[in-house]
């Protein structure tokens, strides 16, 4: 869970959000511009990676307009700006501009660090998104997601979805958001057991593995099974979503020895063997297509549709034939 200093008001002059936790850190930014568009629903938002902010480019932005409009200036990776350019956001800080708010995204550590230093001297709104390397504050986190909800948990519940799911928050959080989507009343163990754990978990993960492997056929012939059994359809999309983005993110990984990027993806070292397997034959535009598939196959399932096991279907095939797309 992102901590927050004492200056909480959200449309402070300056927020800086500081951690490697991508999920929190794209909450801080989205937290500022909902605040922000709520006070101005025609708010501006401008979101910059380092490359984007060259000297000059931060002033230019926060120049006076004509029409005095609320802006939201998002920085991120601000600790792999340029020299010149740091010196214009610290100038900035001294004097920020109003209606305007600046977010700098910080992955913290030493480099960068005068920014990081700067930016709290000047008063900046900080919130704390650190990686969550401890199956505690997982749970922790896992617990606080379904409070926010207004929805109740056990705490067997809570464990055993954080058993299942691993240390990808982006993950716990969207098994929670399908359970309470799902399910009504209380969530206890034997729920998250169905749709996260057994028989079930086995079926729908072949099925998400035939189809980034590119094995059509073998993943609908699983799909049909996983069907055919019980298995949620909920669950196969999850499952899918997850073989999917393990690819993107390996693929976009740097190289290492399996434990290293372990420690960086958030996923046990075998896991990193498996996909580099997998990964075989997809470029960006496939992860991009097959992630595409999976969203509509989702909305499908959830009510968008009205077969779900016909969106299911699609997604696989389409799966597979991403998994294909380098050399076609």
């Amino acid at each position: 869970m992102a901590r927050k200093t004492a200056n909480d008001d959200v449309l402070a002059a300056v927020t800086l959000a500081v951690g490697q936790e991508e999920l929190l850190l794209d909450r801080a930014v989205q937290e500022v511009v909902a605040a922000a568009r709520a006070a101005d629903a025609d708010t501006d938002v401008r979101d910059l990676t380092p490359d984007q902010v060259q000297p000059g480019t931060l002033a230019e932005l926060t120049s006076p307009s004509l029409f005095a409009e609320r802006k939201v200036v998002v920085v991120r990776n601000a600790q792999d700006l340029s020299a010149d350019t740091v010196k214009d956001v610290k100038a900035y800080l001294s004097a920020p501009a109003e209606e305007i708010t600046l977010v700098l995204l910080h992955a913290g550590g030493v480099k960068g660090k005068a920014l990081l230093d700067a930016a709290r001297k000047a008063g900046a709104r900080e919130i704390a998104c650190p990686k969550m390397t401890k199956p505690a504050d997982r749970l922790a986190f896992v617990r606080q997601e379904f409070r926010a909800t207004g929805r109740s948990a056990t705490p067997e519940a809570c464990q055993a979805l954080v058993d299942a799911i691993g240390s990808d928050l982006r993950e716990l959080a969207s098994a929670v958001t399908q359970l309470v989507a799902d399910v009504e009343g209380t969530i206890d163990e034997a729920v998250v057991g169905r749709y996260y754990t057994g028989r079930a978990e086995a079926s729908s993960f072949t099925v998400a593995d035939r189809a980034v492997e590119g094995r059509a056929a073998e993943a609908l012939e699983a799909l049909r099974w996983s069907l055919a059994t019980g298995v949620a359809p909920v669950m196969i999309t999850s499952a899918l979503a997850q073989g999917v983005r393990a690819i993107g993110k390996l693929s976009s990984a740097r190289g290492g020895r399996p434990a290293d990027l372990a420690r960086e993806l958030g996923m046990p070292p075998w896991k990193i063997d498996r996909v580099r397997q997998q990964m075989r034959g997809w470029t960006p535009d496939g992860v991009a297509a097959a992630l595409r598939a999976v969203a509509e196959a989702d909305a499908g399932v959830k009510g968008g549709g009205d077969d779900p096991e016909y969106a299911l279907e699609k997604a696989v095939v389409a799966i597979a034939r991403a998994a294909r797309s380098r050399g076609r």
